[in-house]
């Protein structure tokens, strides 16, 4: 079978790196794909075509981005290392006519950035800042319908939690909130270079059909952020804790809990894992109506 992508070897990608003089950068959380295998599962998973308009973020030197190329119409990849558009220029040179690189923090990036709305994200994404970007990019990406992201395991396992489970929380609540859990595959650290100390997955989520309003998704997000602000305590605890933080501290709400925990039909003694993504939606209504 001909490999998708080229550059997934640990020959070619330090051929690469050693001919434009670099090394891999700790400090940004660099671990090249060296398995073709995985790539073409991620395309797989992402179920890309040539209709498709992918957002990738850390291309590093190219090993997913020339496969997308190959399976979508375009791309454009989103790089923070100032080190890397000559190599990826040289690396992605045969599908310049539909790739677009653009230089920067991918949270700093707005969308009228990006030349095309993308339908789909698809990356190896930095670790240190891979469930930020997949909450933020839903947000603020409204045409991207999927993401399909490798990430590290135990990310992957907060993303997808089932409820009552240790892994269930805040971050689980606000990304089920606008996605749905598709599907992930486990990948093994010899997959990289150089291999990360921690185990890695690739997951896919795809937007919900039907979007909460802005302002109700956003008091829904409140919400869970204050019920899990100690996941030990009562949500009654949980949200007097939280709303009397001084960086989040709300008086209307700390006067009126038990009125906004019987409004969204929620009992006192109840804890932040055991409420489903609906029971968060009417907290989030309860929240607006205390500040009408």
């Amino acid at each position: 079978m001909d490999k998708l992508s080229y550059l997934a070897s640990v020959a070619e990608t330090r051929a690469v790196l050693e001919a434009h003089g670099l090394m891999t950068k700790k400090a940004l959380g660099q671990h090249f794909l060296i398995n073709d295998g995985i790539v073409q599962h991620i395309c797989d998973l992402a179920e890309l075509g040539p209709e498709d308009k992918v957002l990738e973020v850390g291309p590093g030197i190219g090993t997913l981005t020339v496969a997308l190329l190959q399976r979508a119409g375009q791309v454009a990849s989103i790089e923070m290392d100032t080190d890397l558009p000559a190599v990826l220029a040289e690396t992605c040179a045969e599908w310049a006519d539909r790739f677009t690189l653009i230089q920067g923090d991918a949270l700093a990036v707005s969308p009228d950035q990006v030349p095309f709305a993308p339908t789909k994200l698809a990356a190896n994404l930095p670790y240190a800042v891979a469930a930020t970007i997949v909450l933020d990019f839903f947000e603020r990406y409204e045409s991207l319908q999927s993401q399909t992201v490798m990430v590290q395991a135990e990310v992957a396992d907060r993303m997808c939690a089932k409820i009552g489970t240790k892994n269930y929380g805040a971050y689980t609540v606000k990304l089920g909130l606008l996605a749905e859990y598709h599907g992930r595959f486990a990948v093994s650290e010899g997959n990289f270079f150089p291999p990360p100390r921690v185990k890695s997955a690739v997951i896919r989520f795809d937007r919900r059909a039907e979007q909460l309003p802005e302002e109700l998704r956003h008091a829904a997000m409140v919400m869970a952020d204050a019920s899990f602000a100690n996941r030990r305590k009562t949500i009654a605890n949980s949200l007097k804790m939280y709303f009397s933080n001084p960086q989040t501290y709300d008086e209307r709400m700390l006067a009126s809990i038990p009125e906004t925990l019987e409004r969204a039909g929620v009992s006192a003694k109840a804890r932040g894992e055991s409420l489903e993504r609906e029971t968060f939606i009417e907290l989030g209504r309860a929240y607006l109506a205390m500040h009408e």
